[in-house]
């Protein structure tokens, strides 16, 4: 005796258990359900289920109800879901099965492993090549061959769990506004879901995706996942840098406590010390903290570069004609909340009183919820925001939030800082980085 697997079909999502109870019984367990055909104005929608049973007790069942057991094997493959309608595909892998510990034949509960189905591959072989339609090699083939071809087709089914397990976290369509996510799908909708993604853009997205994705790598969980990372990555601009022809100035802009002076002297030491080395200097727009000018006046100093606290508007164009022999020069700002209106007029006022062409860039920190980081990015946008930098990867574990923000703004990316070193810890803006972080986390040892 062993764990017998049926698919059937149904019209009606209403249908599926009274079906499951009629044909199969109380003790059958359904492991996933699916809608392989929309319902239109013209014809009704087609949902395939898998339901599981152990043969005796579909045995005890059948006997109730005066029916005879089903051939194991199964019927010809028909070529349309349509075709299947009403016609039971079976696939027995009782043989294989009975040997193994009662935990490990429940689907559901946990991931299936294959390994142990070796030494029974040949019991099941014909079993599985009528389901999948897929020859095997014949039998003069060297044996290791034979073995190496029948666990493809075992990982095949394997790959197929897996995604029925993935689909355990559905929620009712109504909370995805009907949007059908196929088994495959399943898995990276996941993953972006529990990224912290804002709901509406995650929903946009996976339309987009099953839309205009080839229909051919559709069925392919790992063509699927490239497909996703690589729309994710077309989503999020980073503007790239060359070598500069022109004077840079740039100005850093935020709330506090999101490590703009830190930043800064990350920058100050990549401009002056990097592969292509520029002359840099630094001004500080700063009075109100004593202790973060201080800090920066000792980076300086250890850098060797020169600086300039700059008290009122009205002098810093006379910061920077002062620094005219620098290449690159970067600007410290009044660190405030987002709601000090009187603090982020008078950064204003220093830029208007500027005869120079500056690069503003808003810092904010990855371990800021959605919410918040909209609310800076539109008290600050007055500014008229160049770029973005990212700080405090380190301090995160999600990184939807990043992503929502720039879905929205479309505000290009330019750097990240990944730690508290410095100067190390900072990075050119990279996408495939950043998608990386939404979907896997941030890894220290991969970063950049």
């Amino acid at each position: 005796m062993g764990q017998l697997i049926y698919t059937f079909t149904v019209e009606d999502t209403e249908e599926i258990i009274p079906k499951v109870k009629e044909d199969y019984g109380d003790k059958a367990l359904i492991i996933t359900n699916k809608q392989i055909r929309p319902k239109t104005i013209n014809r009704k929608g087609l949902y395939e289920v898998m339901v599981a049973i152990e043969e005796a007790d579909y045995k005890e069942h059948l006997k109730a109800m005066g029916k005879p057991m089903p051939s194991k094997t199964a019927k010809k493959p028909a070529p349309t879901h349509e075709a299947q309608k009403d016609e039971d595909v079976v696939l027995d892998l009782s043989s294989a099965l009975k040997n193994r510990p009662q935990s490990q034949t429940n689907p559901p509960q946990s991931r299936p492993s294959f390994d142990d189905f070796k030494e029974k591959l040949s019991e099941v072989s014909s079993e599985i090549t009528k389901v999948t339609g897929v020859n095997l090699p014949e039998t003069d083939l060297n044996y290791n061959k034979k073995i190496e071809a029948f666990e493809k087709q075992i990982n095949k089914l394997s790959d197929k769990m897996n995604l029925l397990v993935d689909m355990m976290w559905d929620e009712k369509a109504e909370a995805r506004k009907n949007l059908i996510i196929p088994p495959e799908f399943a898995s990276i909708y996941k993953q972006a879901k529990e990224s912290g993604m804002l709901e509406n853009h995650l929903e946009a997205i996976m339309k987009a995706t099953i839309e205009n994705m080839p229909a051919s790598m559709k069925t392919n969980k790992e063509a699927v996942q490239r497909y996703f990372y690589s729309l994710l990555r077309n989503i999020l601009p980073c503007r790239v840098e060359g070598e500069l022809k022109k004077q840079k100035i740039m100005m850093l802009v935020g709330p506090t406590g999101v490590g703009k002076t830190t930043t800064l002297a990350k920058l100050a030491f990549r401009y002056a010390y990097g592969d292509k080395r520029y002359k840099t200097g630094i001004i500080t727009l700063d009075t109100y903290r004593i202790g973060a000018v201080e800090q920066l006046f000792q980076y300086a100093k250890m850098m060797k570069l020169p600086i300039i606290d700059s008290i009122e508007p009205k002098d810093l164009d006379e910061a920077i004609k002062s620094l005219s022999s620098c290449e690159v020069i970067l600007v410290d700002t009044i660190g405030n909340s987002q709601y000090d209106q009187s603090k982020l007029a008078k950064t204003k006022e220093f830029l208007t009183h500027a005869n120079a062409e500056i690069d503003v860039n808003l810092v904010i920190s990855a371990n800021t919820k959605f919410e918040d980081l909209m609310e800076i990015y539109k008290n600050f946008s007055f500014l008229d925001i160049d770029t973005l930098i990212i700080t405090k990867f380190d301090e995160s574990k999600l990184f939807g939030n990043i992503f929502s923000l720039i879905y929205e703004t479309n505000i290009p990316l330019s750097f990240f800082s990944v730690g508290q070193e410095v100067p190390d810890d900072l990075e050119v803006a990279n996408s495939d980085f950043l998608v990386r972080c939404i979907l896997e986390g941030f890894d220290r040892k991969n970063h950049g």
